[in-house]
């Protein structure tokens, strides 16, 4: 945890910006694997996290704007629990790690929240926090989402989106087990071995760093297919493999790193052309990347880079401005530029992704791979994103786009057809937006041509 006065301070801030009536944040629960005593990792919900830092499950944050005080309600253990897991804090010690005074059971909480006409709530995620919001507040298990607060909602990405010095430092330690991670993998990536080895090594890694990977690791040399989970295939040399993979902390801050490296370590004429145009546009970004830009003008801007490469291999044709603006380079690459990370690995994206990534000035595009960009809003200093551009030669796609003729004053589906048994290459670094520009987190992870083969020569 951070120091108590960090917690409290965050809520004094969300008590203000909401004003009025009982806020109330649940923790998450234990989650049974296949039966009830076995269970899942314990994954703290985020928002319970970011105001009460507290790992415990089954915790009620209530945050009270009308009298000023703030309440964590909770049954404590009792001696069978105690048999199985040892002594643990009270929940009024827990309490007072991080700032609150006030604690009750659960019957406590049902007392305080029946006579409450004014209440707010996010909209929850999973089905055990939406029975558990219906029982307190006596409303119908449908309709809690529907009565989920915007006001809280807009509070609390507001301030999330800022991410403090000691969010940063957080962040940087998960990027540093990153580092291990992916290092560790390319130095792997050698014909003969399977995917679920440098999987698996990759999740060792995570745990080393105390903490899980922040998602299922993606590693692939199918990696025309986005987020390809398998992890059966037998590496061959001439396949490129994409390494999607991050971690968490200890106190569940995120890292979300891609490196996409050639099996057996040499790029070979085709892989090199391809990752040069896909590196050109991650530093692209990074180059116009700064307070005041929209993240989609990013997005525009790496696109023209991916565009102008795919032109000179004469697979797109035309004005460079026009391939973009009709979204024909979009058949290459069918996602968005990147998201906001920090808590979670697409941060406060369970506000609902709209509300996080855009708002009333920005809104998302109905155009095919622009639509899909998560985060297109304008950049402040202390913004936390991915920059992951890529470029994926998907089979059922480019057949779907050419069987309709779709942009084909653009496209050079002759000269595709040449590149459809490629695969993919994506490449995705952690970027903090500064008062003046913006910086990569973290050390360095071997992202050039020569980066990459003289790790994996090593």
């Amino acid at each position: 945890m951070f120091k108590k006065e960090t917690y409290i301070k965050r809520r004094e801030q969300l008590r203000k910006d909401v004003g009025h009536g009982i806020i109330i944040i649940p923790g998450n629960h234990e989650a049974p694997c296949n039966y009830k005593d076995n269970t899942y990792w314990f994954r703290q919900d985020s928002t319970f996290l970011y105001f009460f830092g507290l790992q415990r499950e089954d915790l009620v944050g209530v945050i009270d704007c009308d009298n000023g005080k703030d309440y964590i309600f909770a049954n404590d253990y009792d001696i069978d629990d105690i048999i199985w897991t040892g002594p643990l804090p009270s929940v009024k010690e827990l309490a007072a790690s991080v700032g609150v005074g006030n604690t009750g059971n659960l019957n406590a909480l049902r007392r305080k929240l029946a006579s409450a006409k004014d209440f707010h709530y996010i909209a929850p995620y999973r089905a055990d926090i939406t029975r558990q919001l219906s029982e307190l507040l006596g409303i119908k298990y449908d309709a809690v989402a529907r009565f989920a607060s915007m006001e809280l909602t807009l509070a609390c990405v507001k301030q999330r989106s800022i991410k403090s010095a000691e969010e940063i430092a957080e962040i940087e330690k998960a990027i540093a087990t990153a580092y291990n991670m992916h290092v560790g993998a390319m130095k792997m990536a050698m014909p003969g071995r399977y995917e679920y080895e440098l999987a698996g090594f990759m999740e060792g890694e995570a745990w080393k760093g105390n903490g899980p990977v922040s998602f299922p690791v993606i590693m692939t040399v199918h990696g025309e297919t986005l987020h390809n989970h398998g992890h059966n295939n037998k590496l061959t040399k001439g396949r490129m493999l994409v390494m999607d993979a991050g971690c968490e902390t200890a106190m569940n801050y995120c890292s979300d790193i891609t490196r996409s490296v050639p099996v057996g370590g040499k790029f070979d004429s085709r892989q090199k052309a391809i990752y040069e145009i896909v590196l050109g546009a991650n530093l692209e970004a990074i180059r116009v990347t700064k307070p005041g830009i929209t993240y989609k003008e990013v997005h525009q801007a790496a696109s023209r880079k991916l565009a102008e490469g795919y032109k000179g291999l004469g697979i797109l044709k035309g004005k460079v401005d026009d391939i973009v603006e009709a979204g024909a380079h979009s058949l290459l690459m069918p996602h968005g530029l990147g998201h906001m990370m920090g808590l979670d690995v697409h941060d406060m994206e369970n506000y609902g992704q709209i509300n996080v990534g855009y708002d009333n000035e920005t809104r998302p595009s109905e155009q095919f791979g622009l639509g899909s960009l998560r985060c297109g809003r304008r950049l402040q200093p202390g913004f936390v994103i991915t920059d992951e551009p890529g470029c994926y030669f998907i089979p059922a796609l480019i057949d779907k786009w050419k069987a309709g003729g779709k942009c084909k004053e653009f496209i050079n589906y002759r000269e595709l057809e040449k590149w459809k048994d490629f695969g993919g290459i994506r490449i995705e670094d952690d970027v903090l937006v500064t008062k003046t520009g913006c910086r990569v987190l973290g050390k360095p992870i071997p992202k050039t041509v020569k980066e990459i083969e003289d790790t994996m020569a090593s």
